[in-house]
């Protein structure tokens, strides 16, 4: 097509067009494209030069045999009128008329073997179209059973894709789903989300009330009972809650206390002891005093009843009871010493007894006041952590479940990412085989058919290429075309030629005969 352009520049310039060195040929290619148009373009530059172009005095000529309204013969009337023309000088003589035929029966016999050898080519053709429409019945049995087998290896290919699609998409619909659990867009969160996971809930309110109920324990300990617990109390939230002796929780006042109540005893134990002593003594100077003046009286009444005489006796009876008196007074004093002070201590620890049994009554009705409380506050504090240690163990089983949900998020996504490897890697080989797959532009040695047309169509081409190429094929049989086109046009040319010579000639006959046989028989042969 690049040179058709040029050749029809080419043909303007022969016929004298004006301005035709001023164009280009490449700006005429684009009227090669078409076909209708090709073969009549190929025709003018083959076949016009500048005997077919009409002179100046010619158009004139022409223009005013128009003005002048005398009809024009055009097609069969045309032909008609030429068939009975006859020459009006018969000056050429038997040897040019000989000449022509020999040069019409030697163009005849040049035009017999073209046709021979048209015909040997068309055999040719032929026998090529029936082997190329063998092989093209051989390729469409290929093509189609390659065709199914694609249209099976499709429909599979088909179900897969639409079975991982489906699969995907409700992948895309659990992860959305479960991301909705932990996010929640404006307006949800606007109306309030429901909460799907333990730590989603709000604890606000719950650790207020335990702060609460933990400042209400406090003031209750404070208020029932000593500093020193409602301090302990007050820090158990900061370490681990234990359970505490309050036995052992002694405090510096309630030692005081205890040693006050130490002393008054040991003092009223004193007092009563020195006081059963100071009576005991009393009664005994009392009983002395009571004996001594019984018997001051016993005796001034037997001095009075009895006799003088017996004043000898009685002062012997005197002297033996003082003797008594003094080993009475040794006893006693004995017994002051060593047995009354014990007695008196026993006796009054004995007095002191339901003292202390009273106090130590009040003491344990108040410990038992103060265990029962402290029962109440261990019950209040092991309820509360309880409940710590039950969201301690929520959170943590929670935890331990997004672990495991996590550890197989991350496998699945090891596991897309290996199968998104896979499909590139699957996707690159189909791409690197469809590439593989296009037509080369060499011919193979294993190409039989296009070698063997490629030979025909070179013929004896000296000037071989050195790689047999399908642009190359291409461009031969486009040349082949159109050589076809302009022998056929040639044909054509050379039977119009032929007829007109025919006729021509047959005129001349006529002429010839009318000469030699003027007024005779008609003849019967003809040319």
């Amino acid at each position: 097509i690049m040179s058709c352009g040029n050749d029809f520049v080419e043909t303007l310039k022969k016929i004298g067009y004006p301005k035709a060195d001023e164009l280009n040929g490449e700006d005429f290619d684009w009227l090669f494209e078409s076909l209708e148009d090709k073969s009549f373009l190929e025709w003018f530059c083959g076949n016009v030069n500048e005997q077919y172009v009409v002179s100046e005095k010619e158009l004139q000529d022409f223009d005013s045999f128009l003005e002048s309204g005398k009809p024009i013969l055009e097609g069969n009337a045309l032909d008609e009128v030429l068939k009975t023309l006859r020459p009006m000088d018969s000056k050429n003589g038997s040897q040019e008329e000989e000449e022509e035929l020999k040069k019409l029966e030697d163009e005849l016999q040049t035009l017999q073997k073209l046709k021979k050898l048209q015909i040997h080519r068309h055999n040719k053709l032929q026998m090529m179209v029936s082997a190329n429409s063998h092989m093209l019945q051989t390729l469409k049995s290929k093509e189609e059973e390659a065709r199914k087998d694609l249209k099976e290896g499709l429909e599979v290919f088909t179900a897969a894709n639409n079975r991982l699609n489906n699969e995907l998409l409700s992948l895309t619909d659990a992860a959305k789903k479960l991301a909705s659990f932990f996010t929640a867009s404006d307006s949800d969160q606007g109306s309030g989300p429901h909460p799907v996971f333990f730590s989603q809930l709000s604890l606000d309110k719950y650790l207020s009330q335990e702060e609460q109920s933990t400042a209400a324990l406090t003031s209750y300990i404070k208020t029932n009972f000593y500093q020193g617990m409602s301090e302990w109390v007050e820090n158990s939230h900061e370490d681990s809650f234990q359970l505490a002796d309050i036995s052992k929780q002694v405090t510096c006042d309630e030692t005081n206390e205890v040693c006050e109540e130490s002393q008054e005893m040991v003092r009223l134990q004193t007092a009563y002891i020195c006081a059963q002593h100071q009576l005991i003594q009393m009664q005994a100077k009392e009983e002395s005093m009571n004996s001594a003046i019984k018997c001051a009286e016993s005796m001034l009444q037997s001095l009075k009843n009895k006799d003088i005489g017996k004043q000898e006796n009685l002062d012997a009876k005197i002297s033996s009871l003082n003797g008594e008196i003094s080993i009475i007074k040794q006893h006693i004093t004995q017994i002051n010493n060593e047995e009354l002070l014990p007695l008196l201590k026993e006796n009054g620890r004995l007095l002191s007894v339901p003292v202390v049994k009273g106090c130590l009554d009040r003491q344990i009705a108040q410990q038992e006041y103060y265990a029962s409380r402290q029962d109440e506050i261990c019950r209040h504090l092991v309820r509360q952590k309880a409940s710590f240690e039950l969201i301690e163990l929520a959170y943590e089983m929670e935890l331990k479940k997004h672990k495991e949900i996590c550890c197989q998020l991350e496998n699945l996504v090891e596991s897309l990412k290996l199968s998104s490897n896979e499909l590139q890697q699957r996707l690159q080989v189909i791409t690197e085989q469809t590439q593989r797959a296009k037509p080369r532009n060499t011919i193979s040695s294993k190409d039989g058919f296009s070698c063997r047309l490629y030979q025909l169509l070179e013929g004896e081409n000296k000037k071989q290429q050195l790689f047999k190429t399908y642009k190359s094929l291409e461009q031969m049989a486009q040349k082949l075309k159109q050589d076809c086109a302009t022998v056929q046009d040639q044909l054509a040319a050379s039977s119009q030629e032929q007829s007109l010579l025919l006729s021509k000639l047959k005129s001349d006959v006529d002429t010839l005969h009318d000469a030699l046989y003027h007024g005779g028989n008609q003849i019967q042969l003809s040319s």
